[in-house]
């Protein structure tokens, strides 16, 4: 572990380009799906494509939704851009069908970010401009990615990814923040884990087990990220910061232990949101959330290039 530190501390600034032009295009995938491309100015046949996969939540193509503007994923692709790699990152699905008015939280499924990550794949794949089309997720996009990009792309990066199913994630963080509802979630949480809805009594638990948002949970907690990331046969990189207060390192080590031959990049002081945290100070982690200002950290980008350069 030390090892890797101490390679990505002393080569962070290798490959980082600073103010480098790069040309940025909305594209549209199809009704339900638009985002942007960015991309170096020049193509070549040498050029590489990164698709960015958001959290959870609603986040917009630049990483940013209701009460959280922090350009996390804006940041990152221009940057990338600016390293010769074109990156497209795009608006998750609810927003169009919030737009449109036909949203209806309780259809939504986590197959259907999977679908759309594969179609995005499809579209790119038909322009045969890119020599390579990498996946990178962020969060719950990290797993969307794994699933998606078995048998479709050329490589995957996991940032920020978890190393469990999403129930034991949840019922670690309540244990943290409400130790006093634990067993109620865990409760919760095996009903759903076993297929079935139930009636939420307990409405301070709304935000997580809401009717309309129980299916949904169903169809992500069957997916285990050890068992997806173990079906990839292609390059895999996993990026975790040592500042992140939602995904553990430990979780960036769980995937690294189920795929050995993976690239393992734990970035000091990175938080969940790709910036530089200085202090232990819960406050200004959290600042960070809505601060828009904020650049990502160029150890981040400098690993993700390293990794796509290699492939």
């Amino acid at each position: 572990m030390k090892t890797i530190l101490l390679l990505f501390l002393t080569f962070s600034m290798m490959g980082f380009a600073q103010d480098k032009p790069f040309k940025k295009e909305e594209i549209k995938v199809n009704s339900l799906i638009n985002g942007t491309l960015y991309s170096p100015e020049r193509l070549t046949k040498s050029t590489d494509l990164v698709i960015i996969i958001a959290g959870s939540g609603a986040p917009d193509r630049d990483g940013n939704q209701k009460g959280m503007n922090n350009n996390s994923l804006r940041y990152l692709a221009e940057k990338l851009s600016q390293n010769d790699i074109a990156a497209f990152s795009f608006d998750k699905r609810t927003i169009a069908l919030i737009a449109s008015g036909n949203i209806s939280e309780k259809d939504l499924s986590f197959e259907d970010f999977i679908t759309d990550v594969k179609d995005i794949i499809t579209f790119f794949k038909s322009k045969k401009q890119y020599r390579h089309i990498i996946i990178v997720g962020h969060s719950e996009g990290s797993l969307i990615g794994m699933i998606a990009a078995n048998g479709n792309a050329d490589g995957c990066i996991s940032i920020a990814g978890a190393g469990r199913s999403i129930d034991l994630v949840i019922a670690e963080q309540i244990g943290k923040q409400a130790p006093n509802l634990k067993e109620e979630v865990e409760q919760d949480l095996a009903v759903l884990k076993s297929g079935q809805t139930f009636e939420l009594k307990n409405q301070s638990l709304g935000v997580l087990f809401r009717e309309s948002v129980q299916p949904y949970m169903i169809s992500w907690i069957k997916y285990n990220p050890i068992i997806e990331i173990q079906k990839l046969k292609i390059p895999v990189l996993l990026i975790n910061g040592t500042k992140d207060i939602q995904v553990p390192v430990s979780d960036a080590e769980l995937l690294k232990k189920a795929k050995p031959e993976a690239q393992l990049a734990i970035i000091t002081n990175m938080n969940h949101l790709f910036k530089e945290i200085k202090t232990d100070d819960l406050s200004e982690n959290q600042a960070s959330y809505n601060n828009p200002d904020l650049p990502v950290m160029p150890e981040l980008v400098t690993a993700v290039n390293q990794f796509i350069k290699s492939l």
